[in-house]
Parts: C-alpha cells; structure tokens; sequence
C-alpha cells in the first residue's frame, strides 16, 4: 500500500499525520508512506526526524480582507495543485489523508482531480476552513470530536474516531516515566506548558505556582515556558528574588511531552486538539486555558468537551485570575479522591480507537476498490 500524509504548520497537525503513518507501518511493514508538506511549516524538521521522505508544495492560508491578498492565495493554491499532481503521478498513491492547515488544500484537490481515494481527519470541535472547504472533494471525514459534525453539511461522510496519539502514551506507565524523569514516586506533580512557542498567561500561573511550591517537600512544578519565552521567565524570577530549588523545573522546550504527561498529576495548558487528546490519553486532570483567538474559538470548544463531562476544570483567559488558579490547584493536591475522579474522567474521554477507526476504514475501502 502507498500512503500520501499531509497537514502542516504546527504540531497540532504534523504529529497526528505521523501516528496515522506510523499505524499503517505498524499494520503492513511494507506500506510505503510519503509526507506533503509546505515550506513555511515546521514539518521540514519533525518529518525527516521521524524517518518519512517529505515533499514541499507551495501553499497559502486564506486571507479574504482584501482583493490582492485573495488573489494571492489562489495563484499559490494553483501552483501547488500542479505540484501536488507530479508528486501523485510520481509516487502513485493508494490514497491520500489530510490532518489540517492550508497545505491540505492543493493536496487533497490535487487527489480529488486525479481520481485517488482522499481523506480528512479533523481534528478540533471546530473545525478549521480549509477541512470545510474540502468537504466535498473528499471520500470521508473522521472527527476529532463528535461536537465537529454540526459544522459540516455532508454527515453522511463524517466518521468519529476521535485524535490521533503516538504509541509510546499507551506503552509506559507513569512509575516508569516518572523513573526516567527523575521525580519522586510520591510527589505530586504539577506541568504547566503553553506550546513550542510559549504562552504568557499560563507562565504567570507558573511563576506563582513556582513561588508557592519552591522547596516545598512532596511536590514538583514543571514549568514549560515555551523557547522565545525561556529567557524571559529565568530573568522575572530572578527579578522576584526566586532562588529555584530542586523541586521547580523551568525549561524552554519539552523534548518528552509522553513521558512529562504520564509523570504527572495535574495539568495546565492551552487546549489546542493535540494536546486535550494527549492529556486525556494519559487520563490527566487538567486546568484548560484556551487561547481566546483561535479560529473559531476552537480550544473553547475542545476544553469544553472535556470539562463538560468533569475531566477538567475550563477557564477562559479573559477570566483568568492567577490567584483562582492556584487555589484550583491546592485544592487538588489536598483532596485526592476529587483529583483521582478528575482523571477518570479525563481517561473516559481519550480517543482509544481513532488510530484503528482511521486506518481500518481506509484499508477496507481499499481493499474493496481493488476487487
């Protein structure tokens, strides 16, 4: 079997698109698997690192404010449907499966054209335009979150499967994470992060929590404050006299987001799909701060299932107070059975199957063209 994958821009796309890769490897070794990419995403990095050969098309968000600036988009989308059409005749494809971002969009029209069975998956509860701009050139579509469906006009090719996530959160326990990361078997144990890039608003709850909880026995704060951020934060505490201690980690970049969220107890984050997925995969209480300009409020959304059904505590960042915060968080730490039933319900909510469902279906379809 020949797979293209494609989606870009950000983590929140990439890292699904390569667990899909990774299932179809994991189901038939023989699959060959091909990644489509955009020159402006970081993609051009985590592919290559994570062994599949990536293909560059050009690509370009949808900008309607002004006439030049659509007319720009088109000319790019043009291009990369021509380009997206030499890759195609040149790798031949059984079948091609967009995760989101605009380099989905000459791809997936490309596939369409030529003929080859094309796939969606969506990720958010609301999902992002150019997967309901493509709606209608594609075979199917598996949502991230059954919330999604309301927002496309085609149910009869809507699937729920729920988010993508990497093997490794189902293969280690978090004695054996916590083993690895060198914090205490009895800790508790608090990770905040906002992203690769960093979130201001959530590093404010860290620096207080970090303040709080410095030298203080039986618990550990891991703090990621993003790599533009890092240097930042280093310099506000040293400004607020904050000698760290053992016990508090503030780092720029997280290498091991599996091992970090499986050692945990408590989590603070930002609610792109990925990480709500990734966190309740690891059946994690969370405290939810969504990035209030998402598009279309997504993070909202996503926070908001989960919450809903009592896996995490929402908070808006327009309400956000650092002290509410923290008393959130102490109350957790001082009443376990209501933090142990925050977890359960983050697990109830994890997407188990959506690597089976995805795959599954793809290859069933497959199977019943070629007969």
């Amino acid at each position: 079997m020949r797979v293209i994958v494609t989606g870009g821009g950000t983590g929140g796309h990439i890292y699904p698109a390569l667990a899909i890769a990774d299932k179809f490897k994991e189901i038939d070794s023989e699959t060959e698997v091909l990644y489509v990419g955009n020159e402006e995403g970081i993609e051009k990095e985590v592919v290559p690192d994570n062994g599949y050969d990536l293909k560059l098309v050009t690509a370009r968000w949808f900008d309607k404010k002004t006439p030049g600036e659509f007319v720009k988009t088109g000319i790019a989308v043009t291009k990369g449907i021509a380009q997206s059409k030499k890759i195609i005749r040149e790798f031949k494809p059984d079948v091609i499966i967009g995760t989101g971002g605009f380099v989905c969009v000459p791809m997936l029209m490309a596939g369409h054209l030529m003929k080859v069975p094309t796939y969606i998956h969506e990720q958010n509860a609301f999902p992002g335009l150019a997967n309901r701009m493509l709606e209608r050139f594609v075979d199917s579509i598996f949502l991230g979150f059954p919330d999604a469906a309301q927002f496309f006009k085609m149910p009869q090719k809507l699937i729920e499967a729920g988010n993508p996530v990497r093997r490794s959160f189902f293969t280690i326990s978090k004695a054996e994470a916590r083993e690895k990361l060198g914090i205490p078997q009895d800790d508790f144990v608090v990770f905040s992060f906002g992203g690769s890039l960093g979130a201001r608003k959530i590093n404010d709850v860290a620096f207080e929590l970090a303040e709080l909880f410095n030298g203080h026995e039986g618990v550990t704060l891991i703090a990621g404050t993003g790599k533009w951020m890092h240097e930042d934060a280093l310099e506000r505490l040293k400004e607020k006299g904050i000698e760290i201690k053992e016990n508090i980690r503030i780092k720029g970049y997280i290498e091991n987001m599996d091992l970090h969220l499986l050692a945990s107890d408590l989590i603070i984050s930002r609610a792109g799909a990925l990480s709500v997925a990734e966190v309740t995969v690891c059946g994690k209480a969370a405290i939810f701060i969504p990035y209030p300009y998402a598009t279309g409020n997504h993070q909202y959304f996503n926070a908001k299932y989960v919450a809903d059904k009592g896996g995490a505590i929402l908070i808006e960042e327009n309400d956000l107070n650092t002290d509410d915060v923290v008393k959130h968080v102490l109350s957790l730490k001082n009443d376990r059975e209501k933090l142990m039933n925050m977890c359960k319900a983050s697990r109830a909510c994890a997407p188990d199957r959506a690597l089976d469902i995805i795959c599954g279906k793809i290859i069933e379809d497959c199977k019943k063209q070629n007969m």
